[in-house]
């Protein structure tokens, strides 16, 4: 049964063009050095795919899953490691990309865990940012967008595995 898109909130041209101003910041910050960029699976794969094909550095590329909404429209608060990363990152200058920022408690938990692993420098991306919902008071050191409190899809995020495929962000109410 076709499904109909949801109505846009950030169109495809406006998130093209902020994917590479965040990749002009990225190399300014990080110039004339490596650079470990850390998936977080899945929401941002999309966003990231974009940013680190923006960014004129040398990247290497890493996966991690997490998950805190099991399926539904708001956060668990729990937090559950569904895929950890294969290399090491002691040393390195890592970018973790998210692809949307609400209690922050996600993030929070990876930066946390991020930094026992002694890397360089830790940054963040986030393409969304709703600081209202924030829980904490969090440094987002990339964000894309602030949003309102509402529910969104596309350009990777996803209600129940759906509308990842979307070039804009919509709104799902």
């Amino acid at each position: 049964m076709p499904m109909s898109n949801p109505p846009v909130l950030i169109d495809t041209a406006r998130v093209q063009a902020r994917v590479q101003e965040i990749a002009r910041s990225i190399e300014a910050d990080l110039a004339g050095h490596e650079l470990t960029v850390i998936c977080i699976l899945k929401g941002s794969f999309i966003f990231c795919a974009d940013l680190i094909r923006a960014i004129h550095l040398p990247v290497k590329c890493e996966f991690m899953g997490l998950s805190s909404y099991h399926g539904g429209k708001t956060s668990s608060g729990e937090v559950k490691v569904t895929l950890d990363m294969k290399e090491p990152i002691e040393g390195c200058h890592v970018l973790v990309v998210e692809d949307i920022v609400d209690t922050g408690l996600t993030l929070q938990y990876i930066l946390n865990a991020l930094k026992l692993r002694q890397p360089a420098s830790l940054r963040c991306a986030s393409f969304l940012l709703k600081r209202e919902a924030l829980q904490s008071d969090l440094k987002v050191d990339y964000v894309g967008f602030e949003i309102p409190n509402r529910f969104v899809v596309g350009y990777g995020l996803d209600y129940q595995e759906l509308y990842r495929n979307l070039p804009y962000i919509g709104v799902l109410d």
